[in-house]
């Protein structure tokens, strides 16, 4: 099999070491990818560094044109590249292909973000001191980034750390997962075709044991990671005066009021929490559903989750493919039988098979199993009953996340209340927490991280304010 370079500074390389990719299904190997060396991340690293000026001056259809370019490359070759999503992720075609054009939309956003992007100005003279001064105020990058993405959306999630980048005129370096970095290679080789400098763009798939030197070097003030909770917060402690923004863990919540409708609720709820196999930080993990309608919405969750199709990732009707690996598959087999030995009841699911885990339900879940207060990342779905509203939204903030959570409702009262009571990121109504916009603010609180996505956010979070007052102007 060929070997797939790694991109350092807008060109292709490779090093003295390879690993290889292995699909999730079947483990046959889907790729073999080129690690670069130390040398060759020094070099990576210290083009950004060096072409940091150029890269913030460049005029702004520059910026935008590349996007622009970017999002176009991947539309043309949406298919191609979700079937290479599918290959090293494991996750059904649907999926892929869902991804992929999201990232489309995800650069097509950023270069129009990058279009509006535009200082203020500000009068001074409110006061007398003030008399003919006008204050410009501008966003300029921090620096180059580093750019961390995870193994669940290997594409999309590397494309919301590259387009703001980009959008600003801030260098990056992008080091994808070690299991999925194909899709972020391809990435690479799209924007290479590009106008922008030289040393505008890395991706460098270095194994995670040898991250640290890169979160470390002063040369890229900010890093922008998604992953677990340890890492990410380990990296906050490590580099304390650089700019770091976490996009970490969550323990999703959907509340179903007696108003909701329950037909909606049962089936966004029973797709949500097993898309992606589970593995998403916004899947449906936990559901509180008042008393009054509990015996009528449970069993039309069991029939949506039993109506998910499961099994090959490569069928086009596949919904539920593998988890990443069988280590994976086998955690979170162990954290449900660790919750039915101590009381819990498996309605439906319950079994593995290699890294598959079936879509399950469970009920009679005891308070300190890890299936109701870890995040599972898996497809796995607690429901307990509640009475009202107060206790539906206290079990809801009783977590150490807060990344979002969904209330079905149509009462527009409960809805206000909900976004000011729950302590999360994001309140989705009438919806499951699982309902993500690319172009909205994305992010949590507690445990869930810092800081934000979403284009404009993201590109806020890359900059920082800097203004030059203008004196003795007529005005």
């Amino acid at each position: 099999m060929d070997v797939t370079p790694f991109w350092l500074a807008g060109r292709p390389e490779t090093g003295t070491e390879t690993f290889a990719v292995t699909h999730p299904y079947d483990g046959r190997e889907v790729g073999v990818v080129a690690v670069p060396t130390t040398e060759q991340v020094e070099e990576a690293v210290a083009a950004a560094h060096a072409v940091r000026d150029e890269a913030a001056a460049l005029p702004v259809h520059v910026r935008a044109d590349a996007l622009t370019h970017v999002s176009r490359r991947l539309e043309e070759r949406l298919e191609e590249i979700a079937r290479l999503i599918t290959a090293e992720n494991g996750k059904p075609l649907m999926w892929a292909r869902v991804e992929v054009k999201r990232a489309v939309s995800v650069f097509r956003f950023a270069a129009e973000e990058a279009r509006r992007w535009s200082p203020t100005t500000q009068r001074l003279d409110t006061e007398p001191g003030g008399v003919g001064r006008l204050v410009y105020v501008d966003r300029v990058p921090k620096g180059p980034v580093l750019g961390i993405s995870p193994f669940n959306f290997p594409l999309n999630l590397t494309a919301h750390k590259v387009a703001p980048a980009i959008a600003v005129g801030a260098p990056i370096v992008v080091k994808p997962a070690p299991a999925t970095p194909l899709s972020a290679l391809v990435l690479g080789e799209i924007l290479a075709e590009t106008d922008l400098p030289a040393g505008m763009v890395s991706v460098l798939p270095v194994p995670n044991d040898r991250a640290s030197d890169l979160v470390d070097d002063p040369r890229l003030p900010v890093v922008s990671f998604t992953g677990s909770v340890p890492v990410g917060w380990s990296i906050n402690d490590r580099v304390p005066r650089k700019h770091v923004t976490l996009e970490l863990g969550g323990n999703g919540a959907a509340v179903v009021l007696p108003d909701a409708d329950l037909d909606w609720a049962a089936s966004r709820i029973g797709l949500f929490s097993n898309y992606q196999a589970g593995q998403s930080c916004i899947a449906v993990q936990r559901v509180y559903v008042d008393e009054s309608v509990h015996d009528e919405f449970l069993p039309k969750l069991v029939d949506s989750v039993k109506g998910l199709v499961t099994g090959d990732p490569w069928d086009d009707e596949t919904q539920v493919g593998p988890m990443v690996s069988r280590d994976a598959a086998e955690r979170v087999e162990s954290w449900v039988d660790e919750a039915v030995a101590a009381g819990a009841k498996v309605v439906v699911g319950g079994t593995r098979e290699d890294a598959t885990y079936a879509p399950t339900v469970l009920t009679d879940v005891p308070d300190d199993a890890k299936v109701l207060h870890e995040e599972i990342f898996g497809p796995v779905l607690v429901v307990q009953k509640v009475s009202g509203v107060d206790e539906a939204f206290a079990k809801v903030n009783d977590s150490t996340f807060g990344l979002q959570a969904g209330v079905f409702t149509r009462n527009v009262d409960t809805a206000f209340r909900a976004h000011r009571e729950l302590r999360v990121g994001g309140v989705i109504i009438g919806d499951v927490p699982s309902y993500r916009a690319d172009q909205m603010p994305y992010g949590g609180v507690k445990d869930s991280g810092v800081g934000r996505e979403g284009l404009h956010s993201a590109m806020t979070d890359y900059t920082e304010e800097k203004i030059m007052v203008l004196t003795g102007l007529p005005l």
